[in-house]
């Protein structure tokens, strides 16, 4: 095989491939990862992979292609990549990545990967160091992205547990800047939130503070692959609520609910209680946008408020439905104890880390559609990396 430029080649020049071992494995808390069909599932003992992408062998998520890091353990529900002499791993990740698995099952009910598929797509195979040069490019654009997922996530907790202790402990600065409830703050018996509140604090009822802006759907037939003219924007469903969508409508002469990257949406259909940041675009009825009309509150305070675990089981309480969850009917339950001067203190404090964990979103997204688009160039040799 020339492997210096070889446009001929398959998955199978790249990987041996094997599916797991047991339809089940019991999370015991090991040291090793346990890889289903889309991703970590549990911990356990023993490992049968390292260091390797796997492929979602069977079901809803067959040909679902993720990168498992160090030893790990791969059940029956995924496929075991075991690389050959020769190529760079993370560059056979990639190629899977860009193989289109999932266009490719077989099994009609039951959608499934085979061994004679993977072994027969095409792919692209040069040189080492050229795959080297490749993956290193490929993943840098990654590493970037989980960094910032990583730092969004610490100062999300940075800003809960802040919130936490002003909000539900009632911990706040009181005026001589001592923690309020711990320093012996009086406390007085809410009937209506049916716990102690800090007194002078009432309680209030969130559709009373905020709109609840519900989106509109307007049917699969407005859908659009791509956009066909500048008045295209990404439409977002409830499954789209982490910022992924690949889904346009024309916007023009049309009214829709469009939304903004620090615009927070909630969804209150299908799973409920989800928060969305960073979205670009137009929601359907499953979301609503939540803001302030008066701007004395922004969207950092919505956003937080938003993360409050009483919240989000309020929502969860109040939603009704066996196959399809509508949580509508919560909006009138929402509610927080509440004291104006402390919400803008806190306002003030997290604000710029709510700035930040916005922009790094949109890097991201940014990062995520350069990777996309390099991915495929890059895969068949029409980009190369020096």
């Amino acid at each position: 095989m020339n492997r210096k430029d070889n446009r001929n080649a398959v998955l199978g020049d790249l990987y041996q491939f094997q599916y797991g071992t047991g339809n089940t494995i019991e999370d015991i808390g090991g040291d090793y990862p346990i890889y289903g069909s889309n991703g970590a599932v549990g911990f356990t003992n023993i490992y049968n992979s390292e260091d390797a992408p796997v492929i979602g062998h069977i079901g809803a998520y067959a040909g679902i292609v993720n990168w498992a890091s160090g030893k790990h353990f791969v059940t029956y529900n995924g496929v075991i990549c075991k690389i050959k002499d020769g190529v760079n791993p993370k560059f056979g990740y990639y190629s899977l990545l860009n193989s289109g698995l999932q266009k490719r099952l077989r099994g009609s009910t039951q959608p499934f990967v085979s061994y004679d598929l993977l072994d027969e797509v095409k792919t692209y195979l040069p040189d080492k160091k050229i795959q080297d040069n490749i993956a290193n490019t490929l993943s840098e654009i990654d590493a970037k992205i989980e960094l910032n997922n990583k730092i969004n996530s610490e100062l999300e907790q940075m800003a809960k547990t802040l919130y936490d202790y002003w909000f539900v402990q009632f911990d706040f600065p009181d005026k001589n800047c001592k923690p309020y409830k711990s320093s012996g703050g009086k406390m007085v018996w809410s009937e209506e939130f049916k716990k102690d509140i800090p007194e002078g604090w009432d309680i209030k009822f969130l559709k009373d503070v905020f709109e609840f802006e519900k989106g509109i759907e307007p049917g699969s037939l407005a859908y659009l692959d791509s956009p066909k003219n500048d008045n295209c924007i990404k439409f977002f469903r409830v499954g789209d609520i982490d910022g992924e969508s690949s889904i346009y409508i024309d916007s023009v002469n049309k009214k829709y609910t469009k939304v903004e990257e620090k615009d927070v949406v909630v969804t209150f259909d299908g799973s409920v209680g989800k928060i969305g940041l960073g979205l670009n675009g137009a929601i359907s009825g499953g979301l609503r946008k939540i803001y302030d009309k008066s701007k004395k509150y922004n969207n950092s305070l919505v956003y937080f408020i938003f993360r409050d675990e009483r919240i989000i089981a309020t929502i969860h309480k109040y939603a009704t439905g066996s196959i399809l969850l509508h949580a509508s009917s919560s909006i009138d339950h929402l509610k927080i104890p509440f004291e104006k001067s402390v919400y803008l203190k806190f306002q003030e404090i997290v604000t710029p880390i709510f700035d930040q964990i916005v922009k790094n979103k949109k890097e991201n997204q940014e990062l995520a559609s350069l990777h996309d688009w390099l991915l495929p160039m890059l895969m068949n040799g029409q980009v190369k990396v020096n």
